[in-house]
């Protein structure tokens, strides 16, 4: 029997080990994750996560009716993630002070761990657990948009406007705006009964085209439908208040915008942002702001309690209000004295607005 040469039984071994790196290495899977990012493809994210895509700053959430009072939550987000939850409403009064102090700060702590709305209840505190969950839920949809709008300003944007209380029943507006301008509007209330409804059916679609035609809230009253038109216009400024900062151009950004940043023209971005309506126990206060560069160049109570006594005090009031707000460049303004529940519920609105702002 011939025997093998060990040169070749050498060759004949190499030939198979090589073989079986081969093999091995064909049958790697290609859903390896860390081949995924090697080719340059990000892993898929989890879903019902905060988005991602640059979101900075402050987003406030809805106001959530409970059974024992509202709950409003407000996040702090870098880079598309929750960095701080915080309750800016919550039931008080009570039994409600000691759940709130309790419950809150746990869900704060929960948002910023899962990132998402999907948290649990706080244990003896259900209804307060099911208003900040909504609210919170209610932040991340404001983000989300906030993200898709910079990713594609050319995206059309459906935004829906504050409601507008009139002497014959509420307003509100909806727009439809792309590529910075209005693209639709339409009244999802207007008032209704008795002559109100020819009132309405008369004026309301005129006031959608010239919403549309001017591409902002600084449109003219319709004769003969003066109370529905005011609300008209203070709901579409709501709605158009809404649209985040470089999803939009000037003009839809609201009648005093100026050119955006960043867009080439060297000029700082002008923004007028309508705040929240705050309930106090004399009436409510809404404050609009126009912010240039960053910082508040203007301040005015668009409502503010009215009516015997408290017409004396808004008047005094209100204009301090006003000049401190411009003067401290934030919602960190001292209340003024005689005027506490204005003064509250200002501060309160005014710090709504500059979280439309990011800040």
């Amino acid at each position: 029997m011939r025997k093998s040469h060990p040169v070749r039984r050498a060759v004949l071994a190499g030939a198979a080990t090589v073989s079986g790196i081969v093999l091995l290495l064909s049958l790697k899977p290609a859903s390896d994750p860390g081949s995924a990012q090697a080719a340059g493809q990000a892993p898929p994210a989890a879903a019902g996560q905060a988005p991602q895509g640059g979101v900075n700053g402050a987003v406030t959430g809805d106001a959530a009716q409970t059974q024992y009072g509202a709950v409003q939550v407000r996040l702090t987000m870098n880079n598309g993630k929750i960095t701080q939850a915080e309750a800016v409403q919550a039931p008080k009064g009570g039994r409600s002070d000691q759940i709130t102090a309790s419950s809150v700060p746990r869900l704060n702590q929960a948002a910023v761990a899962a990132q998402s709305a999907e948290i649990d209840a706080v244990s003896g505190a259900t209804y307060t657990s099911a208003g900040y969950k909504k609210s919170l839920q209610s932040a991340l949809d404001k983000a989300k948009a906030s993200a898709g709008a910079q990713q594609g300003s050319g995206n059309a944007q459906t935004l829906t406007g504050d409601v507008a209380q009139t002497q014959y029943g509420p307003v509100q507006v909806r727009v439809t705006v792309a590529g910075g301008k209005i693209t639709k509007a339409e009244a999802v209330q207007a008032p209704k009964g008795g002559r109100s409804d020819q009132i309405t059916s008369s004026s309301v679609p005129r006031l959608n085209q010239a919403a549309v035609a001017a591409g902002s809230a600084d449109i003219d009253a319709v004769s003969g439908a003066t109370y529905t038109s005011a609300g008209y216009k203070k709901s579409l400024q709501s709605a158009l208040d809404k649209a985040p900062a470089g999803g939009g151009s000037s003009q839809a950004a609201g009648s005093g915008g100026g050119q955006a940043a960043g867009s080439g023209g060297g000029q700082a971005a002008t923004r007028t942002l309508t705040g929240s309506v705050a309930q106090t126990q004399y009436g409510p206060v809404q404050v609009r702001v126009t912010v240039t560069g960053g910082k508040i160049t203007k301040a005015e109570a668009v409502q503010a309690p009215k009516g015997g006594r408290s017409d004396q005090i808004t008047s005094s009031s209100v204009p301090r209000l006003n000049q401190a707000a411009v003067a401290a460049g934030s919602a960190d303004i001292d209340a003024v004295s005689g005027a506490t529940y204005t003064s509250t519920g200002y501060k309160k609105s005014l710090q709504s607005a500059l979280d439309q702002a990011g800040g």
